[in-house]
């Protein structure tokens, strides 16, 4: 064995203890679940496919949701605010801005019903009429008002990247964590989404332990190059261009423990469960 040989060979081996060593649990966004039929047959089918949680949406009848949890042994991997993207806390009007903090505050008060950590949270919108400076102003101040009840159920509040046209840098997303100065806020890192214009990679090791939760997306630069942007989605695990060992070795060097969440196409039967429940194996042994 050369000396290059001998190297690999060792780097491989550390890899693979690594891969080993993980400690990422397997949910599914609710959202994602096409599946006819009631939230508990739902959730067993998640639950046959060899997942461990999944990620509901808030204001569900909590009861129903609740007793999903029970009867099925799953885990509350998250709860995703399901107002955020009609009711922004970036809005000119106060009125909006009232409801959506009211819908952050319903989506806190469902996570600790679940017994879920952390809440995921889109914390603004830029639009034409949104400026930049307005949205970053006036999502904090709103997100301020919820961090005592965030504190005080023991839930945090989890802000997450996505095609908002805000919050572009993990050097900038980071600043607007840190600017709240507590530890009821932190990060839900979308891998997939960074994808079309960055490394996901460099955002973990910025991001740091500020990253709550993960979403396990896949996506395609050469599908978007061909029929538009949000084109990309449209693969399988491990078929688009996702760099997941560079994912994974990030996720190491942070001492990520926790939720890695599918928000990925093909949750339409169990054996479209069973398929993506085995991606997120591969994904998480790279």
């Amino acid at each position: 064995m050369n000396r290059r040989t001998f190297l690999m060979a060792g780097s491989l081996a550390a890899m693979a203890a690594a891969a080993e060593k993980r400690n990422i649990r397997a949910g599914i966004m609710y959202e994602t679940i096409k599946l006819p039929g009631s939230v508990l047959d739902k959730f067993r089918a998640v639950h046959d496919a060899g997942f461990d949680g999944i990620e509901p949406m808030s204001h569900m009848e909590v009861a129903e949701v609740t007793d999903a949890f029970k009867t099925t042994g799953l885990a509350a991997a998250s709860v995703c605010c399901a107002t955020h993207w009609e009711k922004p806390l970036s809005d000119p009007s106060a009125s909006v801005r009232a409801e959506g903090l009211r819908g952050l505050e319903r989506a806190l008060r469902d996570a600790k019903a679940y017994g879920a950590t952390s809440v995921l949270l889109v914390p603004s919108v830029v639009k034409k009429d949104v400026s930049y400076t307005d949205a970053y102003r006036r999502s904090q101040a709103e997100i301020r008002k919820a961090l005592p009840l965030a504190q005080e159920l023991g839930v945090k509040i989890a802000c997450e990247n996505v095609w908002n046209y805000f919050l572009m840098s993990p050097l900038e997303a980071a600043r607007y964590i840190d600017e709240f100065e507590s530890p009821a806020i932190g990060w839900h890192f979308d891998v997939g989404n960074v994808v079309n214009y960055g490394w996901p990679e460099q955002w973990i090791r910025i991001l740091g332990k500020r990253i709550q939760k993960l979403h396990i997306k896949e996506y395609s630069r050469s599908m978007r190059d061909k029929t538009g942007p949000y084109s990309g989605f449209e693969v399988k695990f491990l078929q688009g261009d996702n760099d997941w060992p560079a994912v994974m070795r990030a996720l190491d060097d942070i001492g990520y423990t926790g939720w890695g969440i599918a928000e990925q196409p093909g949750a339409d039967s169990l054996e479209g469960l069973k398929e993506l429940r085995a991606g997120m194996a591969k994904i998480f042994a790279s």
